[in-house]
């Protein structure tokens, strides 16, 4: 994790910022907006780079609270260029997952929902899975139970005689006689393809009409199996024709289980969101043939006050992103999505077609399709409700936590201290200085939370210095407002540590409870009280303190040894004549180690450094030239 504990924009920056904007082309891309300690905040999307990215500084008056606030802290704006928004889409998708910028709405994967998986190999087997891996199988879902998953699978069993077993049955395994059936041949569950006795070209025919019913295509399905039993019983082949009529039976009655919504036997999906205060639900119903044969709900958070049409494009975009599912021929949506989203997902559908057919999108306001959409949207809203009631139940769980109740009562605080930031410094004999800050939230790490300090404003050894300098540039800077306020400080020191940290928040004009854990007795300061608090070993608020310091003592010793690591690396560079630190740095960052430099030959190494530079390393590595003192 970097150090984000930056100051707001300069003017420099600002300047140079607005040359940057002065610059910007006007290709579909996607664009990255940072802070002044380069963290990437937001990451979007436009079909014009130049006219969205100018639109967030020349309409700043108009803007929702969130992006107002977002904008003030853009230092810096980098593009990447695509040849579509298709590309641009696909990109900012990726990115967000990847940076996790703090002003994106997120959208929960359903990472844990159970998948129907059809295996990429020559018999392929059919089975429930809550992993997708881009391995050629064909993935249908997710499903938000896995009980109705396995009555789909229950139900294919029963009609369609799938192999079960694991054997790899290649031509080869197959020929010599590797395998021998299983009981489910002998009680016509399978068709023996492990022994031969099945060939790859009718156990593939089978598996694509049970593509065809996953998709909902139950009539069409049920029309060409209608037609082999007919021309099986013609040819007098009675026995196969008995084992069609028992799976269009059963075909028939699980087409008599899905509820018909609609009277017009297309296929289309209908999405709705329902927004609360700072966290909304969508939900999808994918309706086949007029029938609705499943539904799914994602939960979108940190949505502060986004437009509905807004979040209903990002639910819409992420559904087709990670949903492997055939392209319906409508779109039914709760609102018009803005032109620019609406004209990337039209160029989305279309290049994942197999049928070259234009996708129509529509918002129903009367009659059977509006009744759809309020369906919908009862179910986003009823989805929402019970997460929110989830939500409050967690957080009273919290709020009863015996150690949080306890620290409260001990440090007489006036109220839980669900949110608790706890500092720490490390050096070695007044080198490689710095500081961490770890957060717990509701008596757990929160690590998205932590940060890390390399201390600049002073020289040798003072801890006092430190704790200044760390907690100022937490509560002093960008990370102000990037991060909320906790309900408690804490130190890992004793009274003159804590009491530094005191002064500097009430210097910054904020009223915020400070408390320090010292190592030694494991007793407790704080501000201006001259005895510390001694707990008993067994006191569960003890042992979160505890907990607290030392997950910051371990933090700030990991960051502190990098840095020590990386700067005994490059003194063993800088050490032959004629390489600084500069281009310490730059062999190191091509090479990948000072072992990789030594080995590398005189052109590899003037490519990157010079010439001279370049022989002189050489010499050093490969004839013993020692290091002038």
């Amino acid at each position: 994790m970097s150090d984000t504990a930056a100051a707001a924009p300069d003017k420099t920056a600002k300047s140079a910022l607005a040359e940057k904007l002065a610059t910007l082309p006007t290709s579909p891309g996607v664009y990255r907006f940072s802070n002044a300690a380069g963290t990437v905040i937001y990451v979007g999307k436009a079909r014009n780079l130049r006219n969205r990215v100018r639109s967030y500084f020349n309409s700043q008056g108009r803007q929702p609270g969130k992006t107002a606030v977002m904008v003030s802290h853009i230092a810096n704006v980098n593009v990447i260029i695509t040849s579509s928004e298709v590309e641009a889409l696909i990109l900012e998708n990726n990115l967000i997952k990847e940076l996790k910028p703090r002003y994106n709405v997120n959208l929960k994967d359903d990472k844990s929902y159970p998948w129907l998986v059809i295996t990429n190999e020559r018999f392929p087997r059919i089975f429930l899975t809550r992993q997708v891996r881009r391995d050629g199988s064909l993935y249908f879902g997710p499903y938000t139970e896995a009980s109705q998953l396995r009555l789909i699978l229950d139900l294919i069993g029963s009609i369609f005689p799938v192999r079960s077993c694991k054997y790899k049955l290649t031509e080869e395994a197959v020929a010599s006689g590797r395998y021998r059936v299983c009981l489910d041949y002998h009680i016509h569950k399978c068709k023996g393809p492990c022994e031969g006795l099945q060939s790859e070209e009718e156990y593939l025919a089978m598996i694509r009409e049970i593509v065809t019913l996953l998709k909902g295509k139950t009539s069409a399905l049920l029309r060409d199996l209608s037609a082999e039993m007919q021309e099986k019983a013609t040819e007098l082949k009675f026995e196969e024709a008995a084992a069609l009529k028992a799976q269009i039976e059963g075909l028939k009655r699980y087409a008599e289980r899905q509820k018909i919504v609609s009277t017009e036997a297309i296929d289309r999906d209908v999405f709705a969101v329902a927004a609360g205060e700072d966290d909304a639900c969508g939900v999808v119903f994918r309706i086949r043939e007029g029938k609705l044969i499943g539904s799914r709900h994602t939960y979108l958070s940190n949505t502060g006050n986004t437009p509905l049409p807004n979040l209903l494009a990002s639910f819409v975009e992420h559904y087709y992103l990670e949903t492997p599912d055939l392209i319906p021929q409508e779109l039914m949506l709760q609102a018009e999505l803005p032109e620019e989203e609406l004209e990337a997902l039209r160029q989305l559908l279309s290049s994942r077609q197999t049928e070259r057919r234009q996708v129509r999108f529509t918002v129903p306001r009367i009659g059977e399709k509006a009744h759809l959409i309020a369906m919908c949207l009862d179910n986003a809203e009823h989805h929402l409700h019970e997460f929110m009631v989830q939500k409050k139940l967690r957080g009273e769980i919290a709020r009863k936590s015996p150690a949080l109740e306890s620290l409260k009562q001990v440090l007489h605080l006036d109220k839980l201290p669900e949110r608790i930031e706890c500092f720490d410094n490390s050096h070695f004999q007044g080198t490689d200085y710095v500081s961490s800050m770890v957060t717990f939230v509701s008596g757990k790490p929160k690590k998205s939370d932590y940060r890390k300090f390399r201390l600049k404003s002073f020289e040798g050894s003072d801890d006092y210095a430190a704790m200044r300098e760390a907690v100022t540039r937490r509560y002093g800077g960008s990370l102000a407002e990037e991060l909320p306020m906790p309900d408690l400080v804490l130190i890992d020191g004793g009274k003159g540590q804590v009491n530094v940290a005191w002064q500097v928040l009430q210097e910054l004009g904020l009223d915020l409870p400070v408390a320090g854990l010292a190592k030694r007795l494991e007793e407790i300061y704080v501000p201006n009280e001259r005895d510390p608090y001694n707990l008993p070993k067994t006191s569960p608020a003890l042992k979160l303190l505890q907990q607290l310091r030392d997950e910051a003592h371990r933090f700030a010793i990991t960051y502190h040894r990098k840095l020590r690591s990386d700067r005994t690396i490059r003194t063993e560079l800088t050490g032959i004549k004629g390489v600084g630190e500069k281009s310490a740095e730059k062999l190191l960052k091509h090479f990948g180690s000072v072992e990789s430099v030594s080995k590398a030959s005189i052109d590899e190494l003037s490519a990157v450094a010079g010439r001279k530079t370049a022989e002189s390393i050489y010499r050093y590595f490969n004839a013993g030239d020692a290091p002038e003192a």
